[in-house]
């Protein structure tokens, strides 16, 4: 008897899953503990195993295609059976609904008709999905040329995601047709990005699709590009025009701002509003100074021809849309608060000095902080958590994330049980993934699980700042620059040299106190290096 499987809830919070990969074909026989599809969770890609011996007879998922959980997955039966009461029941779940009906069929009907046209020796290639949280990609750089041979395995292009940037590898042997994508324009996933097939293939079918659109855009965006120029010119008092006077010309001024203008003798030709489309209002007015007394029968000075300056627009990348999504949630549903503290570094630096001074070792006062975090948090359990709806997770890794920014962006890659590495350990690791963050080398992988974040600005001079919470995280702490400065040390007034540290708080898991707390611990380990040490 066939047996149904449905899209699996891999996670607490998952609510949809795609198959990235299948590894099974429908046909081909199936046992129990077999590898059926790599699965993409909200969290990992993970491998879904088959509970049933028989043969595959239905993939009721695409490759790459998000589906809610319990959609028809895969019928594993005997070779042979009748499936087709189970394919048209769908999951046990699903709703069906006369719009649902009526849009399935129209867009089966349309497929059916562009696939009759599309010879089978054409394969389109679409904008893939390269990570979970990916909307859109952009081609950076194409390998390939239209007309030239492509082999199975060999780079078409580098595709830029939300997190990276990836080279992107042929599935298919022959001649690249068409590129459906210009370098350097986002688009969204699953939009066509290349066709490849024989010398010469007829593709009309296929281009036909979604060109129109497209087309439309980029002439709406030329004719929004146009500069402006404006030439001003003053004639001298005498000179005849037969152009339209300033008195001709229709001026939109409220009546309150005419009656200002009329009372003062002001010309509203020579006033710029300020108001909705450029209308004159009373302040206008009031705060008018003429450019200059013209006397009759003098010669004024001429203006020079003002260009006006060019408006850029700059398409926002991938990333720049998830850091936005992802700040803005994180500012708005999070209610964030300070706290900041001035640290005592003279024993720091002196420490670092002399660490430094050992073979092979060389460690920033950066390294110093990740490591001061990471034991502060051990003693402090309850600053490493995330809130959740029905409950506080504390976390028994501690993972910090260290923002790195990058030429988009920012990328916050996580030092895992950094409370369990050296000084030298952390240094290292915290240069790799910095390096490698901006080069856009970084895997999705090596950017998850934070428990913690830290952000630095210490390098450009920042003596203070504040930062959002790089959400599920409930804290992020702000480094500052070192500055030289008067203190006071056992009642005398020295040289010193100091340290401003603020800290971002959800109030959801942390409280005030609580935040206070970890902060003192957090400065002992710093005031006192050799503290970490022992």
């Amino acid at each position: 008897m066939a047996e149904i499987i449905n899209m699996p809830r891999l996670s607490d919070t998952m609510e949809e899953g795609t198959v990235v990969k299948w590894h099974k074909s429908v046909g081909d026989e199936v046992a129990e503990g077999d590898i059926l599809a790599e699965i993409e969770t909200d969290k990992a890609i993970q491998e879904f195993e088959s509970e049933y011996d028989g043969v595959l007879l239905y993939q009721g998922v695409k490759e790459n295609e998000p589906v809610p959980v319990d959609t028809v997955l895969a019928i594993i039966g005997e070779k042979g059976e009748d499936i087709a009461s189970l394919i048209s029941g769908g999951t046990q779940e699903k709703e069906d609904t006369t719009q649902e009906t009526i849009k399935e069929e129209a867009e089966k009907s349309t497929q059916s008709t562009v696939k009759k046209q599309i010879p089978s020796n054409v394969h389109v290639i679409n904008m893939p999905r390269l990570s979970d949280t990916m909307e859109e990609g952009t081609v950076t750089s194409w390998h390939k040329n239209v007309g030239d041979k492509v082999a199975e395995g060999d780079i078409l292009a580098d595709i830029e995601t939300d997190k990276a940037v990836q080279e992107f590898e042929s599935e298919y042997d022959g001649v690249l047709l068409y590129q459906g994508v210009k370098e350097n324009e986002p688009v969204p996933v699953d939009t066509i990005l290349a066709i490849i097939g024989e010398k010469g293939a007829d593709i009309s079918a296929v281009l036909e699709q979604g060109s129109a659109v497209a087309n439309q855009e980029e002439v709406e965006i030329i004719d929004d590009e146009k500069p402006v120029v404006v030439e001003l010119e003053v004639k001298k008092t005498g000179e005849h025009s037969t152009e339209t006077t300033p008195s001709e010309e229709r001026i939109f001024a409220s009546p309150l701002a005419r009656k200002i203008a009329e009372d003062k003798g002001i010309d509203l030709v020579q006033v710029k509003g300020s108001g909705d489309n450029g209308r004159i209002i009373r302040k206008d007015v009031e705060n008018f100074t003429p450019l200059a007394q013209h006397t009759v029968g003098s010669e004024s000075v001429a203006s020079p021809n003002i260009v006006a300056g060019e408006d850029k627009h700059i398409p926002n990348s991938s990333m720049r849309k998830v850091i936005a999504k992802r700040l803005a949630e994180s500012k708005f549903t999070a209610p964030h608060y300070y706290l900041n503290i001035e640290l005592d570094m003279d024993n720091a630096i002196e420490a670092r000095k002399q660490i430094n001074a050992l073979p092979n070792t060389k460690i920033s006062f950066n390294d110093m902080v990740v490591k001061a975090v990471a034991m502060a948090l051990k003693k402090h359990p309850s600053v490493n958590a995330s809130w959740a709806d029905n409950e506080i997770v504390q976390y028994g890794d501690i993972n910090i994330g260290v923002a790195v920014a990058v030429e988009d962006g920012l990328l916050v890659p996580v030092v895992r049980n950094a409370d369990q590495k050296s000084y030298t350990q952390l240094s290292a690791e915290i240069k790799d993934y910095a390096t490698r963050a901006r080069d856009r080398k970084l895997k999705a992988d090596e950017m998850e699980k934070s428990t913690f974040s830290v952000s630095n600005l210490g390098m450009f001079g920042i003596e203070s700042f504040t930062s959002i919470i790089n959400q599920p995280n409930s804290c992020i702490m702000s480094i500052g620059a070192i500055v030289e400065k008067p203190v006071v040390k056992n009642g005398q007034i020295v040289v010193g040299n100091t340290m401003m540290i603020s800290l971002a708080c959800d109030h959801r898991t942390v409280d005030g106190a609580t935040g206070a707390q970890f902060l003192q611990t957090f400065k002992a380990y710093m005031e006192n290096p050799v503290a970490m040490l022992v």
